[in-house]
C-alpha cells in the first residue's frame, strides 16, 4: 500500500458514496487507474466493506455504554465461549481485548437504563465465566470519526 492508496481510503472513509470520477479527482488520478487501485484494495481485503453512519438517537438507541468485563478464569473454554457469545449480541457494536484490569471493553447501545439492565440480565449474565462488569455511560460525544489519520513520512514505507 502506498500513499495514493491511503488517500483513496481516507477519501472513501469521508464519503463512501462518492463516484469513481469524484474519487479520482479528489486523489489526483485519472478514473481508470483510480478504479483499478480501489478494486485491488477491495480484493486484498484492505477495504473490507462499506457501511452507513446512522444517528443512534434518531434510530431509537440513544444511550451509549462502555462496559469493562473481567473474566473469572482465563481458560481456553471460558475465553472462547465469551467471545463467541459476545459476537452474537446485536447491542454490542464493538468488543476489544484489553490490557489492564478489564479483559474486554464493549461498546453497547441501548434505548434506556431499563434496556441496559435487560441487556446485562438476559445477554451478559447467561454467558457465564464473568468475574466483574464495570459500566460507564457516555453522556456526550466530543469526537466521532471513522477516517484514519494521515501517516507521516517516518510512519510507513511506500
Amino acid at each position: 500500500m502506498d500513499s495514493k492508496d491511503r488517500q483513496i481510503i481516507r477519501a472513501l472513509q469521508s464519503d463512501g458514496r462518492m463516484t469513481n470520477q469524484d474519487l479520482a479527482e479528489k486523489v489526483n488520478l485519472s478514473p481508470s487507474p483510480c478504479l483499478r487501485r480501489l478494486r485491488n484494495l477491495e480484493k486484498s481485503g484492505i477495504i473490507s466493506g462499506y457501511s452507513v453512519d446512522v444517528d443512534s438517537v434518531a434510530y431509537g438507541l440513544p444511550v451509549t455504554v462502555f462496559v469493562r468485563v473481567q473474566l473469572d478464569k482465563h481458560t481456553e473454554d471460558v475465553v472462547q465461549n465469551f467471545e463467541a457469545q459476545i459476537s452474537k449480541i446485536d447491542h454490542v457494536l464493538e468488543c476489544y481485548m484489553m490490557t489492564g484490569r478489564a479483559d474486554y471493553l464493549l461498546k453497547v447501545i441501548v434505548a434506556d437504563l431499563n434496556d441496559y439492565e435487560g441487556f446485562v440480565r438476559r445477554a451478559l449474565h447467561p454467558i457465564g465465566g464473568i468475574g466483574s462488569i464495570d459500566t460507564s455511560f457516555a453522556y456526550g460525544v466530543v469526537k466521532k470519526t471513522s477516517v484514519f489519520p494521515r501517516l507521516h513520512q517516518n510512519q510507513h514505507m511506500d
